[in-house]
């Protein structure tokens, strides 16, 4: 099994249409989120291609993405309601 990083997926994009599109890609990707802020576990061929479907996205004069590594995911906290990120057995794509 290769080895997983989480990161820290944003967007913020001015298309509604190009913002379902963004929705679309990220779902098949995060593990949790909200909104347009997702966790997502990759790998590096995962993150190749979720940057490489995120780019036939956007439209890069207008709208934005962040992909943000968090290495130390061991140490992140939750609160209130919120559920620390975990790296699941399996993901659904479909």
């Amino acid at each position: 099994m290769s080895h997983r990083i989480l990161y820290l997926a944003a967007y913020d994009i001015t298309d509604p249409e190009r913002l379902q599109a963004a929705l679309h890609v990220l779902k098949g990707y995060a593990s949790g989120g909200q909104k347009s802020v997702f966790e997502c576990f990759l790998t590096v061929r995962e993150r190749q291609q979720l940057v490489a479907e995120v780019k036939t996205v956007l439209d890069l004069g207008t709208d934005r993405f962040l992909l943000l590594p968090l290495p130390g995911a061991a140490d992140i906290a939750a609160l209130g309601i919120a559920v620390r990120p975990s790296d699941p057995d399996f993901y659904y794509v479909g």
